[in-house]
């Protein structure tokens, strides 16, 4: 790494201290680094967020503390927008990783490929996208957490411990986080498979690795007050169009309960 890469490196990791009331609209109010400048992979702010309370402080507290972060909920909640959202305005670069059952261990600790150097042909190691996100202040959000497979999930419980390192057998490397570096999962369900049978496809996950989780946290339907706000924030809503907005509302958690009772009734 020459000087110039060096300076532009150290630039991206200086950080302030800003209010959590103040930039996300909360109730608690707390100080939270946010970086001075925003780099690649920082997902776009969207102005209209409404950030829930609790939700918005377990992604804080996992950001500021370096806690590993767990958001369990139903699905269309707003689970991994609300971690984009947070990390959009702090200036945290985010990456969202779909751990569906086709993500092997490979893809994410990466593998030897053919590349050309000087016109020949050389076997070269290329890093997945966990050692990379480990040595970069990125904020690394595994979707679909519950849908890994075993052999994967087995790669990412040595970094689930706070100072956990990150062993590279192929290359004989034993890799340190990141100060900055940080992880995040969502999920359907919390570890226990799918007991309702509305979420095929999700897995049991090892009690060992769920300990792992400083933070669990559950983010469900919103209150018909936040999401009338929201709604009306989205297309400027006037006061007929409110209205309008909060039978639509009503209509929707009236669905949503039934829902639920229906989870309930087959779990």
């Amino acid at each position: 790494m020459n000087k110039i890469e060096s300076i532009k490196k150290e630039d991206l990791n200086e950080t302030s201290n800003v209010s959590s009331a103040e930039l996300f609209g909360i109730k608690y109010d707390f100080e939270v680094p946010q970086f001075v400048k925003r780099a690649d992979h920082c997902p776009p702010i969207d102005k209209n967020y409404v950030f829930d309370d609790d939700t918005t402080v377990a992604i804080l507290l996992g950001l500021k503390f370096n806690k590993r972060v767990f958001l369990q909920g139903l699905h269309g909640t707003g689970k991994s927008s609300h971690i984009e959202q947070v990390c959009a305005r702090l200036n945290w670069p985010c990456i969202r990783i779909n751990l569906d059952s086709h993500v092997s261990r490979i893809d994410l600790i990466g593998k030897d490929s053919i590349v050309l150097k000087d016109n020949k042909q050389v076997t070269e190691f290329q890093e997945g996208i966990l050692p990379w996100a480990f040595q970069n202040n990125v904020a690394l959000v595994f979707d679909e957490y519950d849908a890994g497979r075993p052999d994967v999930m087995f790669v990412i419980q040595r970094v689930l411990e706070t100072e956990g390192k990150l062993t590279l057998l192929d290359q004989s490397k034993v890799l340190t986080p990141h100060p900055f570096f940080r992880i995040f999962a969502t999920a359907n369900t919390v570890g226990l498979g799918d007991t309702s049978g509305i979420y095929h496809g999700t897995n049991q996950i090892n009690q060992g690795q769920m300990d792992r989780w400083n933070i669990v946290a559950k983010l469900n339907y919103l209150d018909e007050e936040k999401e009338i706000e929201i709604i009306s924030k989205k297309i400027s809503a006037n006061s007929e169009e409110k209205k309008l907005i909060k039978s639509m509302v009503q209509m929707a958690n009236l669905t949503r309960k039934g829902f639920e009772q229906k989870i309930s009734l087959l779990s």
